[in-house]
């Protein structure tokens, strides 16, 4: 449904377009000075009907992945503080097939690690601005093995029935868990 207010939006948009162009092609001043007017308020026109509707949908977006990029490039990426060896069979077990480790509020006293995440919003309206970080703890100490910060845009599209934009840095934070979790050599 939200497919047919976009475009009934644009046909509206393009029409009140349209009106602004006819009557400014019809205001014809004969002096010099007047013709400048003239020229300066179709340009501004122009610039505001459609430029307002760029920022809209490009600008927001541009400036937002901006600020994610400055972002990132202060703390973004993964830092290890401790590396842990497992026993090839655990090893094989969780870090082979995409490690699967508890949320903290989800940890049972069996599991010796696990992880919590903190969600930070920079802006909540439309584009979404947030910076999550990703804690690896170990249970018996409370040690904090490593950590990953990622930054990101989500959404400030227009809107319809497609899926919105996102962008995210650093781009990869693969390989966090299996940085800190290595296969002991001993078998």
């Amino acid at each position: 449904m939200s497919g047919i207010y976009l475009l009934a939006l644009i046909a509206i948009w393009l029409f009140v377009g349209w009106i602004i162009y006819r009557l400014w092609r019809r205001w014809k001043p004969t002096a010099l000075n007047r013709k400048i007017l003239y020229i300066a308020l179709g340009a501004l026109l122009f610039s505001v009907w459609f430029g307002g509707p760029y920022w809209e949908v490009a600008g927001k977006k541009v400036y937002w992945d901006a600020q994610v990029r400055e972002l990132c490039n202060k703390d973004g990426g993964v830092q290890i503080y401790e590396t842990v060896e497992l026993p090839a069979d655990q090893f094989n077990r969780y870090v082979s097939r995409n490690w699967v480790l508890p949320d903290k509020s989800q940890a049972t006293s069996s599991d010796d690690y696990f992880y919590e995440r903190e969600v930070f919003y920079f802006h909540k309206d439309d584009p979404q601005v947030t910076r999550r970080l990703t804690r690896i703890i170990r249970r018996s100490d409370g040690k904090v093995l490593g950590e990953s910060i990622r930054y990101g845009r989500g959404g400030g599209d227009l809107p319809g029935f497609w899926h919105g934009s996102n962008y995210t840095c650093p781009n990869s934070v693969s390989g966090f868990e299996s940085s800190i979790f290595v296969k002991s050599d001993n078998k």
